[in-house]
This record gives structure tokens, C-alpha cells and sequence, in this order.
């Protein structure tokens, strides 16, 4: 009975060292990949730093430990116990990357508001519709979190603008931590004013005092491309995708949809903002028209800026007023047509929050005339109004037709709005 038990115990501890022996050498080979990582890490960590300067260090710490992270996990974490375990530090590894650390003070009144969501952020990356070998303008990059995606996508090169040289150093520097430095050209100033070069695709997060006017350079100024992703405040992307009829409908929307098709993709909460706005944002794609009608844009968007000035009177009580009787007999007095010349369009065209009161005294109001003139003019809008059966419409429950159709009875009869 003794040999027995004796016998049956050294066999566990037979079994019990040959199990240690693998548990051994399993750790030894984990540490040698393990180090091997870690040694690769700190090679990539050594280049990024000799590329870069001294400066940026702690950036690029943070930014190469995710790089590596995501590397390993897309040749199959060999360094890693588990794939579990990987997948949820390659995870913490990007939301760290994403998530802002204060290396310098962000001004709120700029507009300066970084995304830090990095679902939103593959959201909008992959909303873009990108394509291989597109050129990508992007306007705000901020400190790079929305062009990193832009640049690891097949896209042939990226231009971003930004006029922070704190933002351009930051984003400058995460695209050398990513080796992608070579597909991207940093364009330093204000991007209502800067030049843009050729591109396919735009995506940006526009802070709202420029909307309007950078939304006017994109559809009214000389460029030619495919789509526009924006990110917006919400309030400001209802009003460019409402449609006639809606409450909301306003002279940005008529103008924007005279050269384009707009739609909303999504909406993005505050919270996934730093500092957080006030204001929730959405996400808009514009579409330019292959087809634009032909009018002169100048008189459309003077038009236009007419009738919604006044959008919930109808057409005949917004016409038949005397001030603007006068002022448009002015104007049409000194018209001088420029058809298809985009190059007299203001940035603020767009805007439709002035008033009728403020565009009808200053003009016109030292231009001589009779009253028998001033009353023919008058009975050349009635009969423009009268043609079109619009008098008792009021524009914001006109579509983009009707609005042209109108417009062209005006100018057949001598009435200019420029």
C-alpha cells in the first residue's frame, strides 16, 4: 500500500516538473517577445525623436505607444497573453491618443472646440467617401486626431489649413509619429482668406462664425470638387438642410441649394467635444451640382436676400412697401449684369439674418426721379407678381423654381436687385 502511494506520488511529481519545465520556458519565450516589443517600440520611439526635436517628446511617446499598440494587434498581438486583453488596451491606447491633455490653453471665443470622440472621429472618416487617390482639404485639423484617419486612408495627399501655429505644430507632429509626414502640406492662415489647392474631397470642423462665409468659398468661389463632409453647430446645419415649406427654411438654405444637395449624416453630441460647447454639432455632406441654372448668381443671391429678409410677409406685401419700391428703382437705374462673373460675390452672401430695413434706405435714396417713373416701376413689380400668381406666397414656402421663375419676370421688365 505504501509502494503504491509512493509510486502514484512520484508520478504527480514527475508530472508537476514536467509541467513546470513548459510554464518555464512559456515564460521565457512571452518576456523574449515581450522585450523584443518593447525593444522595436523604443527603435521607433529613437527615429520619431530624431525626426522631430527634443520638443515634442512627450508627444510622441504618447502617440508611438499607441501606434505600436495597433500595430501589434494587427499582426496578432504576439507579444500580448490574449487577444481579449489586447483588443482592450489597443482600445484604451486610441482613446488615450484621442483624449486632449491640456499641453496648451484651447481659446473657446476662436471656436476652438477639438473632437476627441474616436468613434465620431472613424465616423466621419468613413462618411467622407473617400477614394483612393483622392486630394482632401481639410479646414480646422486642430491637433490632428480627424487628419490621422485621413491620412492612413488611400488618399493621395493632405492639405489642412489652420491658422493656430500651436495646432499646425501639433498636427505637423503627430502625422511624423505616424511615418505619414509625406502625404500631408499644412497651410498656415485664415481659411476664409488663404487660397486652397486643388482637391476632391473637403472635411472640417468649421467653428460657426465662419460657416457662412467659408460654405460661400467652397460652392461660389472657382472651386470644382465632389463632396464637402462639415461638421457644424446644429442649429446651423438645420437651417442648410431645411427644405420649402419647413419653418426653418431660410435664405442659406435657397442659396445653397441652388448650386448643391445637402444632407444631414448624424448628429454629434457637446460631450464629445473639449472644451464642451454649449451647443450640440451635426455632421452635413454637400453634394455641388453637375448642373447649375442659369442665372446670374450676383442678382440671385441680391434677390434673395430681398425676399428673405422679410420671409413670413408674403411677396405682394414685401414688394408693394414704398422704401423698397424706391430702392430697387435705384438699383435698376445703375444695374450693370454680370452673368456668370463669381468674382463680385461677398463671403457673407450666404447670411440670412439682415433685414429689409437695412438694405433699402442707404441705396438708392439720392437717385432722382419722378413720380410718374417711381409709379411705372411699381406697376412693373405688380405685373411680375401677378404673372407668376406669387403675390399672396410667402418665400419660405417657395421652392428654388418658383423663386427663379419670379426672379427672371423681374429682370424681363427692368427690375434689378444688384
Amino acid at each position: 500500500m505504501e509502494r503504491g502511494t509512493e509510486g502514484h506520488s512520484d508520478g504527480k511529481d514527475v508530472g508537476a516538473s514536467k509541467f513546470n519545465h513548459k510554464s518555464t520556458d512559456k515564460r521565457r519565450n512571452e518576456d523574449s517577445l515581450s522585450n523584443s516589443g518593447e525593444s522595436a517600440k523604443d527603435e521607433i520611439l529613437e527615429d520619431v525623436l530624431a525626426a522631430v526635436g527634443v520638443r515634442a517628446a512627450e508627444t510622441m511617446k504618447r502617440a508611438v505607444s499607441a501606434l505600436w499598440t495597433r500595430r501589434a494587434v494587427h499582426h496578432g498581438c504576439s507579444f500580448c497573453t490574449t487577444s481579449t486583453s489586447s483588443s482592450a488596451e489597443a482600445a484604451a491606447a486610441a482613446a488615450s491618443l484621442e483624449k486632449w491633455d491640456g499641453r496648451f490653453r484651447l481659446h473657446k471665443p476662436r471656436g476652438q472646440h477639438l473632437l476627441t470622440n474616436p468613434r465620431v472621429l472613424d465616423a466621419i472618416a468613413r462618411r467622407a467617401a473617400l477614394q483612393p487617390g483622392d486630394a482632401v482639404l481639410e479646414v480646422g485639423p486642430g491637433t490632428g486626431s480627424l487628419t490621422a484617419r485621413l491620412l492612413a486612408s488611400p488618399v493621395s495627399r493632405v492639405a489642412t489649413v489652420e491658422i493656430d501655429p500651436r495646432m499646425v505644430e501639433a498636427v505637423t507632429a503627430r502625422a511624423a509619429a505616424l511615418g505619414l509626414a509625406e502625404k500631408l502640406t499644412v497651410i498656415t492662415g485664415d481659411a476664409v482668406e488663404v487660397e486652397f489647392p486643388p482637391f476632391d474631397v473637403c472635411v472640417a470642423n468649421i467653428p460657426y462664425g465662419i460657416s457662412s462665409p467659408l460654405i460661400a468659398k467652397l460652392l461660389f468661389g472657382p472651386y470644382r470638387f465632389r463632396t464637402a463632409t462639415l461638421l457644424l453647430q446644429k442649429e446651423f446645419a438645420r437651417r442648410l438642410v431645411a427644405a420649402p415649406g419647413n419653418r426653418e427654411y431660410n435664405r442659406l438654405a435657397a442659396n445653397v441649394r441652388l448650386v448643391a444637395d445637402v444632407r444631414l449624416l448624424m448628429d454629434v453630441s457637446k460631450r464629445d467635444f473639449v472644451p464642451m460647447p454649449r451647443v450640440d454639432s451635426s455632421v452635413v455632406e454637400i453634394r455641388p451640382r453637375a448642373a447649375v441654372p442659369g442665372v446670374d448668381l450676383g442678382e440671385w443671391l441680391a434677390f434673395t436676400r430681398v425676399c428673405f429678409g422679410q420671409k413670413n410677409k408674403t411677396l405682394g406685401a414685401i414688394f408693394k412697401q414704398k422704401r423698397m419700391v424706391m430702392g430697387l428703382f435705384g438699383r435698376s437705374q445703375r444695374a450693370v449684369v454680370r452673368e456668370g462673373n463669381f468674382n463680385g460675390v461677398s463671403l457673407d452672401v450666404l447670411d440670412d439674418d439682415t433685414s429689409n430695413e437695412d438694405i433699402n434706405v442707404k441705396d438708392d435714396a439720392s437717385v432722382g426721379f419722378s413720380e410718374e417713373e417711381l409709379g411705372s416701376f411699381k406697376e412693373r413689380i405688380a405685373g411680375a407678381l401677378e404673372s407668376a400668381e406669387l403675390a399672396g406666397n410667402r418665400p419660405s414656402k417657395l421652392s428654388n423654381e418658383e423663386l427663379l421663375r419670379l426672379l427672371r419676370l423681374f429682370n424681363e421688365r427692368g427690375v434689378r436687385f444688384q
